[in-house]
């Protein structure tokens, strides 16, 4: 039986001048599984989430179980649940990842690395109360990884998960109806990897429905394979798919045929599954790292679409070299980059989430005042390290209220999958309004 306990803890707060005077407070919760980055890696989508007033966060605790939080927003006061559910949190792939719909329902999946689906939902609007596992629509369930949510604007769901494994899988994508509460498949494969290859992806949508997915192919399970930016959008719910252009795709979108945002060759330690958002004009941003030609040192990028074409600004300017060869997890130097953009005053505005040990593993933000100018300054968070940490945030209270709050946990992780001997450490929410 789900077990409910209700947590209270005085708020940390700071103030950062940067500028203009900005607020950073940070919300504690409980302690959670730390000994590798299982609780925040990048491909959560998503660690925590808002539905009205009501903010849920999931994480496994020291026992592998799944925990579930709720609060009021602005409230400091948690409801902390430990289901019955648990995961193999000794690899960092099987993270949990949950949505609320357009009716209050939580929807949760978890435990995944090429395993059979593990999904369930709330028994009741609002709940933490789960229901048993259950299928979504029984087809291609049964070697998933990498499940992702997103809410659409009418409320209804979509879900992501690769069939198959690394260098030879596909992406798959069911819609659920709030009308039928059932699951349906859109799509099977319509991004394909041939036999040959996978797609490794990031997605979103924006205020007008449109879906927005881009994607690096890989072409085997070593890391350096990775190469290429590509893109792909729909605007009725994944049924077909347009590039930037408006030219619509022949499905499946294959090698051959795919809108390349950006060129980037193998062996340029291009990282995969990062981050990619839209603004109010429905204009995708994609944020990553890889290695400029000539260079030993990776460097973060911003690839966009301004509206005519598509640009790419280099975002850091770093000094440390790190190879990404190799099969599994990785213990990266720097973490992979969550981006959010606002075109909402004057200026288009980005604001890159990200980890680098040059920055002593702290929790940091790059921030571009005007793309135009194309000029980023940055700034801590955090006068902590947080490990081996990787950004999640809320994707719904960004939407409606341009205010992060980052899902915060000090995390190890050893290369290849192995861990680190690091006792449970404070989960936390912290909130950061720009100036």
């Amino acid at each position: 039986m789900n077990r409910i306990i209700t947590l209270s803890f005085m708020v940390l707060a700071s103030v950062c001048l940067f500028n203009a005077w900005t607020e950073t407070r940070i919300v504690p919760i409980t302690k959670g599984w730390a000994r590798n980055s299982v609780n925040a890696v990048i491909f959560r989508r998503n660690s925590v989430v808002t539905h009205g007033d009501s903010q849920y966060v999931a994480f496994y605790n020291a026992d592998a179980n799944v925990v579930l939080a709720r609060r009021r927003l602005g409230i400091e006061t948690w409801d902390v649940c430990k289901t019955r559910y648990k995961g193999n949190v000794l690899d960092a792939h099987n993270s949990i990842s949950i949505m609320v719909d357009g009716d209050g329902f939580l929807h949760m999946s978890w435990d995944h690395h090429g395993h059979p689906l593990r999904y369930c939902r709330s028994k009741t609007p609002g709940s933490l109360e789960l229901t048993e596992k259950m299928p979504m629509t029984d087809k291609n369930e049964g070697k998933v990884s990498y499940p992702e949510f997103y809410r659409l604007p009418n409320g209804n769901l979509l879900f992501l998960y690769r069939d198959g494994e690394s260098g030879s899988g596909n992406l798959m994508m069911n819609h659920y109806d709030l009308k039928t509460k059932k699951w349906s498949q859109i799509q099977d494969a319509f991004i394909h990897g041939e036999g040959k290859r996978n797609a490794y992806w990031q997605m979103c949508t924006d205020p007008y429905g449109t879906i927005h997915i881009s994607w690096v192919w890989r072409e085997s399970s070593d890391v350096t394979t990775n190469h290429d930016m590509c893109y792909a959008r729909s605007t009725d719910n994944g049924k077909t798919w347009q590039k930037s252009s408006g030219e619509n795709y022949h499905l499946p979108i294959t090698a051959a045929n795919a809108e390349y945002a950006c060129n980037i060759p193998q062996g340029s330690e291009l990282i995969n599954t990062t981050s990619m958002c839209a603004d109010a004009k429905g204009n995708p941003y994609i944020a990553t790292y890889w290695r400029p030609k000539g260079t030993k040192v990776p460097q973060y990028y911003l690839i966009y679409h301004d509206g005519r074409q598509w640009q790419t600004l280099q975002i850091s300017n770093r000094s440390t070299p790190f190879s990404l060869s190799g099969s599994g997890t990785k213990r990266i130097p720097i973490s992979r980059p969550q981006i959010v953009a606002d075109c909402s005053g004057q200026t288009d505005k980005a604001y890159m989430i990200f980890r680098d040990i040059e920055r002593g593993d702290r929790v940091s933000l790059a921030i571009c005042n005007d793309l135009g100018k194309k000029r980023w300054r940055f700034m801590d968070l955090t006068s902590f390290s947080v490990g081996m940490w990787e950004p999640t945030y809320d994707t719904e209270i960004w939407k409606r209220s341009k205010i992060l709050h980052i899902y915060l946990q000090k995390v190890g992780q050893g290369d290849a999958e192995q861990t680190r001997d690091i006792p449970p450490q404070d989960v936390s929410i912290l909130e950061w309004k720009p100036e």
